[in-house]
C-alpha cells in the first residue's frame, strides 16, 4: 500500500522540525515540495538527499504523482513553511488522491504552524475562531471586512507586507476599537508582535517599515464599543 506523509516543516528556526519528520523525510521516495530552493535548505541542513517534485495545480505533475502513488512508491508532501493544507495548494492535490486513488494511505506528521503559533501568543480567547486565509485583494473584500465587523468569535488571516496598512486602515474604519493582534516573521531573526485597538496599531505601524509575512487575529466583537 502506497503512503503519502503529510509534513509540517519550520516556518523559520530550521530547529523546529520534530525527529519524526526527519525520520520520514530520510525513508520516504520522493518529497513532494510547495517550493523545492526552500525545501532544499532544509534538507541540506539535516543531510538529506531525496529526489524532489514540485506540485501545484499543472496537470502534468500531477499525473506524475499519482502514478508514483500507482507504483507503490511512498511520497512525502510539504510546504514552503508550516503544515501542508493551509493557504497552498496541498490541500488541492490530496483531494485529487482520495478521489483517485482512495487504496492510498495519508499519514500526518504534525508540527508547527504560523496559525497555532500566533493563536498560542495572542492572549484573546481562542475556544472558537474563523480562519480565512488571505482576504480578497479588491472583489468582494468590503463585504468580507463587513462580515468580519459583525462576527462573534475571533477572527484569523494572513497578510502580506505589501497590503498590511491597507488592510489595517480598511479594519480601522469600520472597527477602531476592537482589539487586533499581530505577529511578524514568527520564529525567526526579526519575529515581532503587536497587540492593542485597531486605531492605535495602525498608527503605529505607519511609522514603521513593513517586511515579512503577517498573521492577524481580531478579537470577539463584543468589546467594540458603540
Amino acid at each position: 500500500m502506497p503512503t503519502l506523509f503529510i509534513i509540517s516543516t519550520p516556518i523559520g528556526n530550521l530547529k523546529d522540525i520534530t525527529l519524526r519528520a526527519l525520520e520520514v523525510l530520510k525513508k520516504v521516495d520522493y518529497i513532494l515540495a510547495e517550493n523545492p530552493q526552500i525545501t532544499l535548505k532544509l534538507l541540506s541542513h539535516y543531510q538529506i538527499k531525496k529526489p524532489l517534485i514540485k506540485y501545484h495545480q499543472h496537470t502534468e505533475n500531477r499525473k506524475k504523482i499519482l502514478k508514483l502513488l500507482e507504483q507503490g512508491k511512498n511520497l512525502a508532501l510539504v510546504s514552503s513553511a508550516g503544515t501542508p493544507g493551509i493557504s497552498d495548494p496541498g490541500n488541492e492535490l490530496l483531494d485529487e488522491i482520495y478521489q483517485k486513488l482512495p487504496q492510498t494511505k495519508v499519514v500526518p506528521v504534525p508540527g508547527p504552524s504560523a496559525l497555532s503559533c500566533a493563536i498560542s501568543l495572542c492572549g484573546f480567547f481562542m475556544g472558537k475562531f474563523l480562519f480565512l486565509g488571505f482576504l480578497p485583494k479588491k472583489k468582494k473584500r468590503k463585504e468580507t471586512i463587513e462580515m468580519i465587523k459583525n462576527t462573534k468569535i475571533p477572527v484569523i488571516f494572513f497578510e502580506s507586507p505589501h497590503r498590511l496598512l491597507k488592510t489595517l486602515e480598511d479594519l480601522k474604519k469600520e472597527m477602531p476599537e476592537r482589539r487586533i493582534f499581530l505577529a511578524k516573521e514568527l520564529t525567526k531573526k526579526f519575529e515581532k508582535t503587536f497587540r492593542g485597538k485597531i486605531k492605535e496599531i495602525y498608527e503605529l505601524l505607519k511609522k514603521e517599515k513593513i517586511k515579512g509575512e503577517w498573521v492577524l487575529i481580531l478579537d470577539k466583537n463584543e468589546r467594540e464599543k458603540i
